[in-house]
């Protein structure tokens, strides 16, 4: 991949320089800059280092009142000095994620409209159909290598936030920079703009999308085929990730492509990746294997459908048979328990159907099936009640209890919640960040199943091993080598998932595992290096101002 010393022949002069954010270093350009390339008294006198801007800019991020500020305060610095907003969320990732993605990206794509000022990635519509292709070619960069790529349907647990979605691909991009090394200039964001059904949208004068209903049927497919096969030309070392098509569409666009194209959806199977890899981890913390647990989950959408087929994989791989380990995943979803009886459900939904009285109560469910595992993926706050993590402490010595909605506020319980009503013996999850909880002289330290702890390693990768397909059993590699990295540190403070401080490295190890698939699979021309990891890390993106004279 391009770094950014490399591009020091192509260096623009004078307030070129300054406007591109790219290569700007502001006033840490040092005196023989200043006069090489025209920038002298463009700039204010003092020249101070890269550090001592990475203080500044984290004194004054301090400093703002509330996230969604702290967030434009950020997005205003990546596009002025991308490599000094890369600096400071690599060192401080635990207080910064939190604000570029969940769970303040949430309230900043509600916002998406009324904070919008300088354009990231590119908005492709449905208008475009015919000359997409043309259209990707105004992107000022040749060699992309990630897309993150969304229509805007299902925003986090939020719905359809059409065109505001775009906050969604830019975070998730700044995350494959910062937590597995992408260069910023080989990422894309792209919003496909088909429209919205959100009334308040459609009703806002300033909403900044196609103020028209949304795209459905042969038209919307259409588009999505053109689109797909012009990044291919386009791009064509390019990662496409699929983020936040509703589930009307998520599987469809998946199955249709998944063996045509470098795609993934990481609502399906990063969120997979991630609970596996915490389940994983907490069986090895409280003991007892993976074809063991009975688990049931609160939805049947992307998210708990995607961890339900990736579960069951890995009960593959402990001796049981598909059927076997299917009938160990139940699921409850807006109208009830998924069973064989009804007529309303979906193909994906019916391949976790079982033979099962009907039961609409989550609680019932829980007496009746007697779960070891209850994981939460519906967007339905607070539905972990007192009385369902009661049941789940009484039914078992350590509950395991995942609440994985996101943002916070879509949260099925809080940590503090699902410690205090199983008298601190539940293993818990969380997808939005949660602060330690003190509960009878213990400190509780929760885990965040954050699908950054996945995407960014299985991401790298693919891009350095130059595999042209990913496959589930990368997901599955890519939980193993989380695991791996959770040390008994960890368990000892109650969490299931190594420290965000540490991400780069974890990456780094996921990448190793996911590209030892694609040579194993023979989907790469590369010859593999002698040093897989040497390599990986060798060409991940590391902001460090370099010399330009």
């Amino acid at each position: 991949m391009p770094n950014h010393p490399s591009r020091k022949a192509k260096l623009p002069k004078g307030a070129a320089l300054l406007h591109d954010p790219n290569l700007n270093k502001g006033n840490a350009f040092t005196a023989a800059e200043r006069e090489a390339l025209g920038l002298h008294g463009l700039l204010a006198p003092r020249i101070f280092t890269q550090a001592q801007r990475a203080e500044h800019v984290m004194r004054n991020f301090r400093r703002q009142s509330t996230n969604l500020e702290k967030y434009l305060y950020l997005i205003g610095l990546q596009d002025r000095n991308e490599q000094l907003f890369y600096r400071i969320l690599i060192d401080h990732i635990e207080e910064i994620a939190p604000i570029v993605y969940t769970p303040t990206v949430g309230l900043a794509c509600q916002e998406y409209s009324r904070i919008f000022t300088r354009p990231r990635g590119m908005f492709l519509t449905k208008h475009d159909r015919g000359r997409i292709k043309e259209v990707l070619k105004n992107w000022p960069h040749r060699d992309v290598r990630v897309i993150v790529v969304t229509d805007g349907e299902r925003i986090l647990g939020l719905g359809d936030l059409g065109a505001n979605g775009m906050g969604i691909p830019v975070g998730k991009l700044a995350l494959y920079t910062a937590c597995a090394g992408i260069d910023p200039a080989a990422c894309l964001p792209i919003t496909i703009d088909v429209g919205t059904n959100n009334k308040e949208l459609l009703d806002d004068p300033g909403y900044i999308g196609l103020p028209e209903p949304r795209l459905r049927g042969e038209e919307y497919d259409a588009l999505i085929d053109e689109f797909m096969a012009a990044v291919k030309k386009r791009f064509p070392r390019a990662l496409i990730q699929l983020e936040d098509f509703g589930n009307s569409n998520a599987f469809r666009l998946l199955e249709r492509y998944y063996d045509r194209y470098c795609t993934f959806d990481d609502d399906i199977q990063g969120t997979a990746g991630v609970a596996l890899a915490g389940l994983y981890s907490a069986l090895r913390m409280i003991g007892g294997g993976i074809g063991e647990q009975k688990i049931v989950f609160l939805g049947a959408g992307e998210a708990a459908l995607g961890i339900g087929g990736l579960v069951v994989s890995a009960m593959g791989e402990e001796g049981l048979s598909k059927e076997e380990a299917a009938l160990r995943c139940w699921f409850v979803d807006s109208k009830g328990l998924v069973v064989r009886s009804r007529t309303d459900l979906s193909e994906h939904k019916r391949r976790f159907a079982h033979d099962f009285p009907q039961n609409r109560d989550l609680l019932s469910v829980i007496e009746t099936l007697k779960p070891t595992v209850l994981i939460g993926a519906a967007s339905q706050p607070g539905a972990f009640t007192p009385e369902v993590l009661k049941a789940m402490a009484r039914l078992n010595r350590r509950p395991i209890v995942f609440a994985l909605s996101n943002p916070t506020s879509q949260a099925e319980c809080t940590a503090e919640e699902a410690y205090r009503f199983t008298d601190g013996r539940a293993v818990f999850a969380s997808g939005s960040p949660f602060a330690a909880v003190s509960l009878n002289g213990q400190t509780f330290v929760p885990g965040q199943a954050n699908n950054s702890y996945i995407f960014p390693g299985v991401g790298l990768g693919i891009v350095a091993a130059g595999a042209t397909r990913v496959t589930d059993e990368m997901f599955t590699a890519a939980a193993k080598a989380l695991d791996a990295q959770v040390t008994a540190e960890d368990f000892a403070l109650g969490r299931i998932f190594p420290p965000l401080s540490q991400i780069r490295e974890v990456s780094a190890r996921i990448a190793v595992a996911v590209a030892e698939i694609a040579f194993a699979q023979g989907l790469t021309a590369m010859a593999k290096p002698d040093d897989l990891l040497a390599h990986i890390r060798a060409t991940m993106y590391d902001p460090i101002y370099a010399s330009y004279v």
